[in-house]
Parts: C-alpha cells; structure tokens; sequence
C-alpha cells in the first residue's frame, strides 16, 4: 500500500475509534446518578475481559504479558488515569474532561525533560506554554472554575502521560491483546478496592450524579447494565480502530488525529445532553489540540 494511502486510511481508523468513544463517553449521563463509579469499572471490566476472552479462544491469541511486573506498573498509571477521568464526567462537562486528559503530551514532554534529559527546542517549548494556556481557559480560575472537578481531568493527563512514557520503555514488544487484558484487569481489581474501602467505610453520597464517586456498592438494574455493555463493546470497538491505525500510519503522524476526540465529544454531548462550551473553553481546546500537534511533529521519532 502507498505510504500516503497508509497514512489516509490510518486517519480514518482513527477517526472512526475517536467518534466510537467520543459517543461512548456521552452514556455517562445515564449511568452516573444511578450507578457509582466504583461499579461502572468492575461491571464494565468483567464485560470486556469476557469479550477478550472469547476472542482469544477463537482466533488463538495470548492474553498473559512476556513481564507481568512491567506490564501491571504501566497500567496502574493508565488504569488510575481513567478513574480519575471518568469521575470528573460526573461534573464537568465531557468536553472539558477530554481536554484536560489531552494535556498528556505537554507532560509527557516535561517528564522526558526531567527524567530523561531529552533536548527539546523552542517550538516545543512554545508548544508547552501554549498546552498551559489552554489547560487555564478551560479550567477558567478567574470565572470560578478553579475547583477540584476541574483540576481532576488534568490530573488523569498527568497519570495519562506517565502511562504513555511507561507504554514505550516497560512494555516494548508486548502484544495488544495482553495489553488490553491486563490494563482492564487492574482496572477491575481497582473498583473492587473502591468497593471494598467504601463497604468498611461507608461516606454519605449525595443523589443523582453528585453521589457517582462517594457511592458504593449499588446494584445494577436492567437499563444500567445495558448502558455498562454498550461502553463496553464500544471500548474494544474504539481501542481496536485506534490499534489498526496506529499499525498502518507513522505514529507521529497517525497521534495528532486522536484530537478528534475534543470534537466528536463536544458535539455528540451538545447533540444529546444540550451541553455548550464557553468561547474560553473552546479557545482553551483549540491551544491544547495545537500544542500537542507541536510537540507530536517535532518529536524525534
């Protein structure tokens, strides 16, 4: 296939995984005021390391990692990255949540700076400070918005980040199935903890979604347990395009289009729930998508 036809159809992969997600993040409302967050990842894990399983028995693929240790490190990270994310969704609106998880290059390039000396140019600089805009307009201290809610997807950015770094020093030559069977277990085992601390140390959760985090064990009914098996199918739908496109384009190139998310969330939240974005916040979105490009092509590959 010609290199540029690779990279086209790389694009529309990954096009494809951002809108699956993108709409897969907008059930949220549905399951938060009656669910918990605790449940949401065990009842949604179990679901998709049974689909894992049942594709490894038909194709013949290995779910087990080469090193277990590694392999489980990276994924506390990435596993704690979307606790996090997917608790702020219960209280900001999903386009901000995206962006503060699309801070992870401007951390990923800060940690690399620290911790691995890597030498990094004007344009990246610039392309960090610009990250560090976007991430205040969104956030809009000076509007009030500065509140744990929304300091917390920025925090899934920084775990985010770190489970990316982790992905390409601990975890080179891993599969992707291994991978995605013991980045759900973690998560799995994770909100059995939750559930667990929660059991011996009940908190007062407030109704509806305020209660999403502070709630513990709540048995699903037959609406949330559809709700938890249609973000489970589109979870191995959207991480199987992002997996084709980044096996078909360069990943310089192929990273940049993830930012599609930022759009297709925005727009299906608008669509479905009436949720609009101040012009702060969408100018924020737009220095975070055009830092992460910057860093994304002037990285060394």
């Amino acid at each position: 296939m010609d290199k540029n036809v690779r990279h086209f159809a790389a694009a529309g992969y990954i096009f494809c995984g951002m809108a699956v997600i993108g709409l897969s993040d907008n059930a949220m409302p549905l399951l938060t005021p009656v669910t918990s967050l605790w449940v949401f990842h065990l009842m949604r894990s179990a679901m998709v390391i049974a689909m894992l399983l049942g594709i490894a028995l038909i194709a013949g693929l290995p779910l087990l990692p080469k090193n277990w240790l590694r392999v489980t490190g990276r994924n506390l990270f990435s596993g704690g990255a979307m606790f996090l994310y997917f608790g702020a969704l219960a209280f900001v609106p999903i386009g901000v949540a995206v962006a503060g998880l699309f801070t992870a290059p401007v951390w990923v390039l800060l940690f690399s700076v620290v911790f691995r000396a890597e030498r990094v140019g004007w344009v990246r600089w610039l392309a960090v400070v610009m990250g560090f805009g976007g991430a205040v307009l969104v956030i809009n201290p000076a509007a009030g918005g500065l509140s744990l809610a929304a300091v917390v997807p920025v925090m899934a950015g920084v775990l985010y980040a770190i489970g990316a770094l982790a992905t390409r020093s601990w975890c080179e030559g891993e599969g992707t199935a291994p991978m995605l069977f013991s980045y759900y277990l973690v998560i799995g085992i994770g909100a059995l903890i939750g559930l667990g601390v929660l059991a011996l140390n009940p908190m007062q959760a407030a109704p509806g979604a305020a209660g999403f985090v502070a709630r513990g064990w709540v048995t699903p009914d037959l609406p949330t347990w559809g709700w938890i098996g249609f973000q489970a199918v589109t979870s191995i739908i959207g991480v199987g395009c992002l997996t084709k496109g980044y096996q078909l384009g360069e990943a310089t190139y192929v990273a940049i289009n993830e930012y599609a998310l930022l759009v297709f969330a925005s727009v299906f939240a608008w669509v479905l729930w009436g949720q609009t974005l101040s012009w702060t916040e969408l100018a924020g979105m737009a220095m975070i998508v055009g830092s992460g490009a910057a860093i994304a092509l002037r990285t060394p590959r």
